[in-house]
């Protein structure tokens, strides 16, 4: 088992996922309910920690490692930061699965995370748009296909950039504190999120060349019109949706970064979360809006993932230390949002 092999593997797996999902799950277009969207976020989540397991199981065969010298050779490219003097294959080994699964599991819940926000903006698309809740998942299944793509090769892109320059960690953890301070400062000042439809860059692209109708022909993209064919709003949505997802890129894959520099674990952790994207979306839309300080939750962890990268060589964070910081950010943000919901005006309520 080498790591092509291994990869190769991980797409035939997530193909396997997307083929059931489309093609037996949701063949026919229908309102995904709140109750199957709960029993496949449960599912995905489940098949998450399946891998979290298998990596502390059998760890090395991501990348095919057999002595211990491939094993530090590893650690040191990947910066793993673990010490194998005086130990035996089989107990660096050991170490290496730990260190893996607990990398994979924080850059799984980072990315979990930071896909909540993603999914507020996609509501506001699609509700920008009209577009019928019978067609969210299919536009959503292609989305997250072509982020499958899109984050293969951001991923392998910026690992080879840090290999090379390793001082643009330190750009991605100045571009955290500087996103996270922004998230803050725009929550406090009640900055309201919206998507201008009309004036959308994609939207304006493909008005002026003429490459688009305004009418939906069902769950087709693209339809035949005056002998041309032209993009359907609903292909319109799919490629803002993608718009979004790389920007959002531009968060969370740094944000990984800063746990792990191994770009398949980054990789991994990456696809699973954004595999139940689609079914927490179904899950969370009605309710969304409840968590009010999800903002500043999100706000937070992105200023404390990007100060440990900026303070690396003075203070090590540990990867544990980091997965404790990250679920009491999230745990606390969840409560105090029950605790102290937004009080509506009553002004607003009367009118």
């Amino acid at each position: 088992m080498n790591e092509n092999l291994f990869l190769l593997l991980f797409f035939l797996f997530t193909g396997f996922l997307l083929a059931l999902d489309l093609g037996v799950v949701h063949k026919k277009d229908r309102e995904v309910t709140f109750k199957e969207a709960a029993l496949w976020t449960g599912i995905y989540i489940g098949i998450a920690l399946i891998f979290y397991v298998f990596l502390l199981l059998h760890a090395e065969w991501v990348h095919g490692v057999e002595t211990l010298d491939q094993l530090q050779a590893l650690n040191l490219k990947h910066g793993h930061g673990l010490n194998f003097d005086g130990k035996t294959f089989e107990e660096g080994v050991k170490m290496y699965r730990h260190a893996m699964s607990m990398e994979y599991l924080t850059g799984y819940l980072i990315e979990k995370s930071l896909s909540i926000d993603n999914i507020f903006v996609m509501l506001m698309i699609f509700i920008g748009f009209s577009v019928d809740k019978k067609y969210y998942h299919r536009v959503l299944f292609y989305g997250i296909l072509g982020a499958i793509v899109l984050r293969f090769i951001f991923i392998f892109a910026a690992a080879a950039l840090i290999q090379k320059f390793h001082w643009i960690l330190l750009l991605f953890g100045l571009f955290l504190v500087y996103t996270g301070v922004k998230m803050f400062v725009e929550w406090w000042k009640k900055k309201p999120e919206r998507i201008d439809v009309e004036h959308h860059p994609v939207v304006k692209f493909l008005s002026k060349r003429k490459l688009s109708t305004t009418q939906f022909h069902g769950h087709d993209f693209f339809a035949k019109i005056d002998g041309r064919w032209l993009c359907t709003p609903l292909f319109v949505v799919l490629v803002i949706i993608e718009f979004s997802d790389v920007i959002f890129a531009f968060d969370s894959i740094p944000a990984i970064f800063s746990v792990t520099q191994d770009p398949y674990i980054v990789f991994y952790s990456n696809i699973f979360a954004i595999l139940g994207l689609r079914s927490l979306f179904f899950m969370l839309e009605s309710v969304i809006d409840k968590f009010r300080f999800l903002k500043v939750g999100l706000a937070i962890l992105l200023t404390f993932i990007g100060m440990k990268m900026l303070l690396e060589h003075f203070i090590h964070i540990s990867t544990g230390v980091s997965l404790i910081v990250i679920v009491s950010i999230l745990a606390a943000c969840i409560v105090a949002s029950i605790l102290f919901p937004e009080k509506k005006n009553t002004e607003e309520v009367s009118e």
